[in-house]
């Protein structure tokens, strides 16, 4: 267990003093649950760690989208990071300023540009030329600034899995660094373009600070290079990436990448935003499922649960280790298992090889840091309605997005009268 709000308490497994299985025995299995103080601790100390140069700590809201995990980041101060316009739809729901709210992603339409203009959000950040000359016809239609940054792709290597990297000229994020300059100065010449920043982001689960420090040495030469062909920016974004501990991964924390990256941004006096989207959700949430069966195949154990891929993608997709234990503890011996669920594919697991005291049936076990890219990269495949999601607080416990029905699941679809 990586979270001071995760608990044993007389052998049941508890957040904030919660036990769980109360949780379960009220909503059913499988759900997702949070710990409200765990979230609110994580954005804390990411804005502690900086409070000595202007920033804004934007929450990646891809992460987790749930309008009461916004609402709780919203209250603190924090900004918003989007990828959507459903996602900035979502922000303003939350209780985002629009002033604290970054538009990020390659592949933003001309409607949502529209909309995110007319909102007065802080800023958007371009990632190519054609999307520049885009916001720019949208800026003179509308006859409204479009504040924006150019997403720099500073050629930083910064480990972690492919499909979480973006920070190289193989990714398809941001534009070159040695690119920008014709970029800026043409934006420059723009009545309604107004360059405002810089942006990089060089991956995901990024556990040593050392990739930073190199991207945002990148980021500074070219705020100098700028200043001299007469480009003046305010704000230098960092993206987000920082990792989490999902298994003994010994993650830097908040507080040793602002040690490392302070003395160069106090040297601009530049306005930094950072977008940490895991590392102020993940450890927070847990998915709590259900033993249905036990198979054995020689010496092979199989657990059966009731959760699957379509609840927890991350396993399937990134082969992503998350800690998975008891919500009653037993002593036994330890043994092999895989974790399966009951989705149709071979790849459908959320453990494999795991040594745990082997559950039984009707055992209800915990999926931890579960909190990031889990219910916000669920689906309905296999026709299995999405789970519900609990908020743990000081307070007790509310339900925060009910289990949906099959209702849900055939919601929108129609057959046509010819086939009736």
């Amino acid at each position: 267990m990586k979270s001071r709000y995760q608990s044993y308490k007389q052998h049941q497994f508890c957040v904030e003093g919660l036990a769980l299985a109360r949780i379960a025995k009220d909503v059913g299995t499988p759900f997702y649950v949070y710990s409200q103080s765990e979230i609110e601790g994580a954005f804390l100390s990411y804005d502690s760690a900086f409070a000595k140069v202007p920033h804004v700590i934007c929450y990646a809201l891809k992460a987790n989208s749930n309008l009461a995990i916004g609402r709780v980041l919203s209250r603190l101060g924090a900004g918003a990071d989007i990828v959507s316009g459903g996602e900035l739809k979502r922000a303003l729901k939350s209780g985002f300023s629009p002033k604290q709210i970054i538009f990020s992603g390659v592949a933003k339409t001309k409607d949502e540009l529209v909309f995110a203009i007319k909102k007065g959000i802080r800023i958007i950040n371009v990632e190519s030329e054609e999307e520049l000359k885009c916001l720019n016809a949208v800026a003179t239609e509308l006859k409204r600034q479009a504040p924006f940054s150019l997403r720099v792709n500073p050629d930083v290597r910064a480990g972690g899995h492919p499909h979480i990297s973006t920070g190289t000229p193989d990714n398809k994020f941001g534009v070159f660094h040695k690119q920008i300059f014709p970029l800026y100065q043409w934006a420059a010449q723009q009545r309604y373009l107004q360059p405002l920043g810089i942006q990089c982001h060089i991956g995901s689960q990024i556990t040593n600070v050392v990739p930073y420090k190199k991207a945002l040495e990148v980021l500074l030469d070219l705020v100098s290079r700028l200043e001299r062909v007469g480009v003046h920016l305010e704000i230098i974004d960092l993206g987000g990436g920082l990792g989490i501990d999902y298994n003994n991964d010994n993650p830097d924390s908040p507080q040793k990448l602002a040690k490392i990256l302070l003395p160069g941004l106090r040297q601009k006096g530049l306005t930094l935003f950072l977008e940490p989207g895991r590392s102020l959700v993940a450890q927070a949430g847990i998915l709590v499922t259900k033993v249905l069966y036990r198979k054995d195949a020689g010496s092979k154990h199989f657990v059966m649960v009731d959760a699957a891929m379509n609840d927890l993608a991350r396993p399937a997709l990134y082969d992503s280790y998350h800690e998975i234990v008891p919500l009653f503890q037993r002593p036994g011996k330890k043994c092999q298992v895989d974790v399966v669920g009951p989705v149709c594919e071979s790849g459908d697991y959320l453990a494999r090889n795991r040594p745990m005291v082997l559950p039984v049936q009707d055992d209800m076990l915990a999926v931890l840091s579960a909190g990031a890219y889990g219910f916000a990269m669920s689906s309905q495949y296999n026709s299995r309605p999405r789970v519900a999601e609990v908020l743990v607080s000081k307070n007790g416990y509310q339900v925060i997005r009910r289990r949906e029905t099959f209702e849900d699941l055939v919601r929108g679809e129609s057959i046509p009268r010819e086939l009736k």
